[in-house]
């Protein structure tokens, strides 16, 4: 007997699955353009655009990014903080997705900027205390202000036209 197939919960479609993995792939291509800029990158800006039309499926995209960058970069220490720290901005993003200003996604953005560095450690201290992570926090302070700063300036200048280019390109799930 033949019973008609029924989609058990939000399945991704074949367009949604090659959309956020080209999105994963796009985060790394722009970190990759960034590169020489230490710390200022598009990721943060990207994942919550990924939130905002995604939801929770914006998680694939972040999964394709972290692979890729396991993939060239190796599966180090930091690979693995990766596999938790990308995915909190996807949490965060999550509770405040019906938000609509440039502004505190700017600000949203700019705190897990200075959040990054301290949540990369969390695997460190696990592995070698707390005097190793109590001094890479400090020497890392710069690069974290530095992300901070930048991912509040990219996400206020660049949320709303990327915003309407994935608007027209892509169907916003409600």
């Amino acid at each position: 007997m033949n019973l008609p197939s029924k989609r058990v919960g939000k399945q991704l479609s074949v367009r949604e699955l090659c959309l956020l993995a080209l999105i994963g792939a796009l985060i790394f291509a722009t970190k990759a353009a960034l590169a020489a800029i230490p710390n200022v990158n598009l990721n943060t800006t990207i994942i919550i655009l990924t939130v905002v039309f995604f939801g929770w499926k914006a998680l694939y995209a972040v999964g394709v990014y972290i692979m890729l960058e396991g993939l060239v970069f190796g599966f180090g220490i930091w690979w693995f903080s990766y596999l938790y720290v990308w995915p909190v901005i996807v949490v965060v993003a999550m509770i405040f997705r019906s938000n609509d200003s440039a502004v505190i996604w700017a600000v949203i953005a700019g705190i897990y900027g200075l959040c990054f560095g301290p949540l990369m450690y969390i695997l460190y201290f696990i592995i070698n205390g707390w005097h190793m992570v109590f001094a890479m926090w400090v020497s890392g302070i710069p690069y974290d202000i530095t992300f901070c700063i930048s991912n509040f300036i990219l996400t206020l200048v660049l949320y709303r036209p990327l915003y309407r280019v994935m608007e027209r390109y892509v169907v916003r799930e409600t």
